[in-house]
């Protein structure tokens, strides 16, 4: 490894690829510790105890809205702002006919995205301040609140473009290095706390065996999910223009296990927190009832966080896999599945395949995300990482491992994946 690390520096192109992608992230990280002008973030300590939305999207902030920063709602709004871009797609037919225009409809598709986490950005920014934030303001003229919606809006803006400036200059997906970047931060702070229980003998150095060695586990278990593929072979006939025979050739589609990524667990996170985030400002009974309900970590929360994974994977994963176009894509290029007619036979094996694929990621998704809750429940230790960090981290760190693969192999070098 240490020999594919020494070679991947020699490489001039690719070595200022990741030396860029390094000081985009300290400067990342610089700006998460800038604090917003008229806040004191000590008035928002307790709140950032609770197991809130507002939680989740710390750990993705890393910290910086805890501390209420300039990156405080971090890359949030952009991610929103794509989610939604990807649900009009199959509503709106202009934004259909842009996805299917190759790089100029990506184009344009890529600046309603930007335009879209503007608009976002600045409507939780004004929910933000004029909410939880709002005791923490030590000035509460109209101005002050002004300065701090749009410090808090072009901060997010400032993250987008940082993002989009890592992918065109850097290596790997900007965005998720950004996000990457930001639950990483949290790891140092996190062995430290649990050192310390360590070694006030709250934590028994035999209760953390065993969790280190579920985590690797669920680690190996992602990647699987990640890499793993069911390959649909495809044949070309032979085609005769001229005297040029094209065509022939036999190649698969590569279908993945989880087609929808980490999606649906963000999905499911930020609707099943977020009933228990608006009870907790309803002062009634009923409101903290339900609050303490749906509190993380709880039984019903549990059971419904994996069944909201489970039915925004296959949602998901209908949205973005179509087989009537991809058969009619083979149909129209002189292919086709061996042993299956072209067209709609085509379109139905590839529905059956794709439905039996998103069973086995959603339920291994669920798997992956509930398994640390429990473990949690029964050891009552802190786990450094929860399944959804977890899967973002082993994600962007193989997507990243490929990409630095791709440009060592144009060299003819060997890289990581032997």
């Amino acid at each position: 490894m240490l020999e594919t690390v020494r070679n991947a520096l020699r490489i001039q192109e690719l070595r200022q690829r990741i030396l860029f992608t390094l000081a985009m992230l300290v400067v990342f990280r610089i700006g998460a510790h800038v604090p917003v002008p008229g806040i004191n973030p000590e008035a928002l300590a307790d709140f950032f105890r609770e197991d809130t939305l507002f939680g989740f999207y710390n750990v993705i902030a890393g910290g910086a809205l805890s501390n209420f920063t300039i990156f405080a709602m971090g890359i949030m709004p952009y991610i929103n702002a794509s989610i939604i871009m990807q649900l009009l797609t199959v509503i709106v037919p202009k934004f259909k006919e842009w996805s299917e225009e190759g790089a100029e409809g990506r184009k344009k598709m890529i600046q309603m995205i930007r335009y879209g986490t503007i608009g976002l950005a600045f409507l939780q920014a004004t929910g933000m301040t004029f909410s939880i934030m709002r005791p923490a303001i030590v000035d509460h003229r109209f101005s002050s609140y002004l300065v701090i919606i749009i410090s808090l809006t072009a901060g997010t803006a400032f993250l987008m473009w940082l993002g989009e400036l890592i992918t065109e200059k850097g290596i790997g997906n900007g965005i998720s290095l950004l996000i990457f970047g930001g639950i990483i931060a949290g790891f140092p702070a996190g062995v430290g706390m649990t050192v310390e229980l360590l070694r006030v003998g709250e934590v028994r150095f035999l209760t953390i065996i065993p969790i280190i060695g579920v985590l690797l586990a669920l680690i190996v278990g992602i990647i699987a999910l990640e890499v793993g593929r069911r390959r649909i072979p495809v044949q070309y006939a032979k085609r005769v223009v001229g005297r040029r025979i094209y065509g022939g050739q036999s190649t698969h589609i590569p279908m993945k296990v989880n087609q929808a990524g980490v999606i649906p667990v963000i999905f499911a996170s930020a609707i099943l927190m977020f009933p228990a985030t608006i009870a907790m400002f309803i002062n009634h009974p009923i409101a903290q009832r339900i609050s303490e309900m749906l509190s993380w970590g709880t039984v019903l929360n549990t059971a419904l966080y994996a069944s909201f994974i489970v039915a925004f994977t296959f949602f998901y994963t209908a949205i973005q896999f179509d087989p009537m176009k991809i058969a009619g894509d083979i149909k129209k290029h002189g292919g086709f599945i061996p042993g299956l007619r072209p067209g709609r036979p085509t379109a139905d094996y590839l529905s059956r395949v794709s439905t039996r694929l998103t069973f086995v990621g959603a339920f291994s998704l669920a798997f992956i995300c509930v398994l640390p809750i429990l473990l949690q429940d029964v050891s009552r230790v802190n786990l450094l990482f929860g399944g959804t960090a977890l899967i973002i981290i082993v994600g962007v760190a193989l997507e990243t491992m490929r990409q630095i693969e791709s440009h060592m192999l144009m060299r003819n070098y060997q890289g990581f994946m032997k």
